[in-house]
C-alpha cells in the first residue's frame, strides 16, 4: 500500500462515517412520531413568554423578579431535559431494527463497511439531531430570558427610585439579577443535558445491538437511566455504613459498577445554574471528559456485541 493510499484511508472513513451520520439524521427528521416531542418542549419553553396563570407577569413581582427568572430557566431545562432522553432513546432504539426492516443494513455492510463505522454513523446521526434540537431550544429560551430580564431589571430601577434604595443596594440587585439571565454558566448547563442524552443514546445503540425489540430497547434503557441517576447514593450508602467492615474487594466492586453504569449525578448542574452559580471550567471539562468516555465505552461495546452478529 503506497504512502498516499494509506494516508487516504482516514479521511475515507471519516467520510464513510459521516455520510451513514447524514442518512441517519435525515432518517429521524422524517420520522413524524417524534415531532409531538418536539412541540411540546418549544410550547413549554415558550410559554414563559406569557402570564399564564401559574404565574404572574414581572410587572407585579417587584422584588421577586429573581424567582421568575428562575422559574423561566427550570421550566425550559426541564424541558429540554426531557426531550433529549425521550429522543435519544427512543431515536437509537428505532434505528437498527428500522435498517434490518428495510433490508439497508444488508445492503451497507455488503459494500463492505465496517460495523464500527456504520454504528458510529448512526450514532453521530441522532447526536446531531439533539444537537439541532437543543441549540433551537437554547436559542428560544436565551432570547425570551434576556426579554423578561431587561423587563425586571426596569421594574427593579422603578422600585429602587420610589424606595430611595442607595446605590449600592441598586447595584447589588443589579448583579444578582443579571446572573440569573442568559449566562455561560446556562450555556454549560445545556451542554450537561445534552452530554446526559448522548450518553443514553449510546447506552440504546449497545441494547439494540443484541435485541431486535424497540420496545424492550427502549424499557431497558430507560431503567439504566433511573439506576445512573441513584447508584451513587446506593454506593455512598453501601460503602459508609460500616466503612471499617467494608473490604477492598467490595469497593473495587463499587468502582467497577461506576466504570460501567454512568453516574448521572455528575451532570445535575442544572439546580446550581437555577440559583446563579456559576459554573468553573474545570467542572465543565470533568463533565465533557465524563460524557465522552461513556460514549466512546458503549459504542465499542455495541461493535463487539454487533460483529458477532449474522446478518
Amino acid at each position: 500500500m503506497t504512502l498516499a493510499k494509506t494516508r487516504k484511508l482516514p479521511f475515507a472513513r471519516l467520510r464513510r462515517i459521516a455520510v451513514i451520520a447524514g442518512h441517519a439524521f435525515t432518517q429521524l427528521v422524517r420520522m413524524k412520531v417524534f415531532y409531538f416531542l418536539g412541540i411540546f418542549a418549544l410550547i413549554a419553553i415558550a410559554s414563559n413568554f406569557f402570564d399564564l396563570p401559574q404565574h404572574d407577569g414581572p410587572e407585579t413581582l417587584g422584588d421577586h423578579g429573581l424567582d421568575f427568572l428562575r422559574l423561566i430557566k427550570s421550566w425550559s431545562l426541564g424541558a429540554m431535559t426531557l426531550f433529549s432522553v425521550v429522543m435519544g432513546i427512543v431515536s437509537t432504539a428505532l434505528l437498527l431494527p428500522k435498517d434490518v426492516e428495510d433490508r439497508t443494513l444488508y445492503t451497507i455492510l455488503a459494500k463492505p463497511v465496517p460495523r464500527i463505522d456504520y454504528l458510529a454513523g448512526k450514532l453521530l446521526g441522532v447526536l446531531l439531531l439533539l444537537f439541532v434540537s437543543l441549540a433551537l431550544m437554547d436559542g428560544l429560551m436565551t432570547v425570551m430570558l434576556q426579554a423578561r430580564l431587561s423587563i425586571v431589571l426596569e421594574v427593579q430601577t422603578a422600585l429602587g427610585n420610589a424606595r430611595g434604595w442607595d446605590q449600592a443596594s441598586r447595584e447589588s440587585l443589579r448583579i444578582d439579577t443579571l446572573a440569573q439571565g442568559p449566562t455561560w454558566a446556562l450555556q454549560g448547563a445545556v451542554a450537561a443535558v445534552f452530554f446526559r442524552a448522548a450518553i443514553m443514546a449510546a447506552i440504546a445503540l449497545l441494547v439494540s445491538t443484541f435485541s431486535s425489540s424497540t420496545l424492550f430497547t427502549t424499557v431497558v434503557s430507560f431503567l439504566v437511566y433511573f439506576i445512573g441517576h441513584f447508584q451513587a447514593d446506593a454506593r455512598d450508602f453501601y460503602l459508609n455504613r460500616d466503612r471499617a467492615g467494608t473490604s477492598s474487594a467490595a469497593r473495587y466492586l463499587a468502582t467497577a459498577i461506576s466504570a460501567v453504569f454512568p453516574d448521572f449525578q455528575l451532570f445535575n448542574v442544572i439546580d446550581a445554574v437555577i440559583q446563579g452559580k456559576t459554573m468553573e471550567l474545570i467542572q465543565f471539562v470533568k463533565l465533557t471528559l465524563a460524557a465522552l468516555y461513556y460514549v466512546v465505552v458503549y459504542t465499542v461495546a455495541s461493535w463487539f456485541v454487533f460483529s458477532d452478529k449474522e446478518f
